[in-house]
């Protein structure tokens, strides 16, 4: 880290994981990595300091990811008392763990599990915009001390998240409740399971496809407060819509490809 910092004006912690495997836990990554981090920054001098979080975020969380997002935003500004924190909800992208995620359950998977009832509220916010809002943090010393939520133009339930992607891509399920009480423990065990295999089993693998801790960070809405400052309070208008970006990428899910559509006979 102290390499890495020489001769640095500002610092950007992007560092994260939604799942613990082998040696990365939550808190190493998340709650002491942040803390040195910015404990190094503070001895080099380095006032602009960006700590990228996550709605939720809160040291007395029973979710092990929430608990460390907190932790590590308390230390970060303990060291770094100019530093802005920006907390996005579920980031989406051409290459994320969201939407790609459940476009590929779809593959193999007749059944979509609405864990508690698919009622959870989430405002995805594009990855691009994140990215504009973090410069815009680095260079704008306006922001400097203050946090900021990050979410997108619109707010979705779990249960329209799914039938967004099993319209784009053209691939109709059914939704089965499953509740946190018998997701959590299944959850739990495939997050186990994951965690300790060889590495080299992950590529094979993949992603598990829920873990105990996801199941605890669904039983809260991951909105942006009503009094939280904002995207907008940043500057940055025009911001993108899941509808507008998430087709792009998610149609190498569809049986026929880009562009064929079945006939409507």
């Amino acid at each position: 880290i102290e390499r890495a910092l020489e001769g640095a004006d500002a610092v950007v912690n992007l560092v994260g994981i939604l799942l613990e495997k082998g040696r990365q836990t939550f808190e190493n990554t998340q709650a002491e990595g942040a803390a040195l981090l910015a404990e190094v920054a503070a001895e080099k001098g380095i006032a602009r300091f960006v700590q990228v979080s996550a709605i939720g975020a809160d040291a007395e969380s029973a979710s092990d990811y929430a608990k460390t997002k907190g932790e590590a935003e308390a230390s970060v500004r303990e060291s770094v008392p100019t530093a802005t924190i920006l907390r996005p909800s579920v980031v989406f992208g051409p290459e994320d763990e969201f939407f790609n995620k459940f476009a590929q359950l779809t593959r193999f998977a007749w059944l979509m599990p609405a864990i508690g009832g698919g009622k959870t509220r989430m405002q995805p916010v594009y990855a691009g915009d994140v990215a504009e809002a973090i410069a815009m943090a680095v260079d704008n010393g306006a922001t400097a001390g203050k946090t900021y939520e990050l979410g997108g133009p619109r707010v979705y339930t779990m249960n329209e998240i799914y039938d967004f992607v099993m319209k784009t891509i053209d691939r109709p399920r059914f939704k089965i409740t499953l509740p946190f009480f018998i997701a959590k423990p299944i959850g739990y065990l495939t997050g186990a399971v994951w965690r300790y295999i060889p590495p080299f089993c992950w590529g094979f693998l993949g992603e598990p496809p829920i873990t105990g801790d996801q199941v605890e960070l669904l039983k809260t809405d991951n909105v942006v407060a009503d009094d939280a400052l904002t995207l907008k309070d940043l500057g940055i208008t025009g911001i993108e819509s899941v509808e507008a970006i998430a087709p792009t990428y998610l149609w190498r899910f569809r049986p026929y490809g880009e562009f064929h559509k079945p006939s409507e006979a």
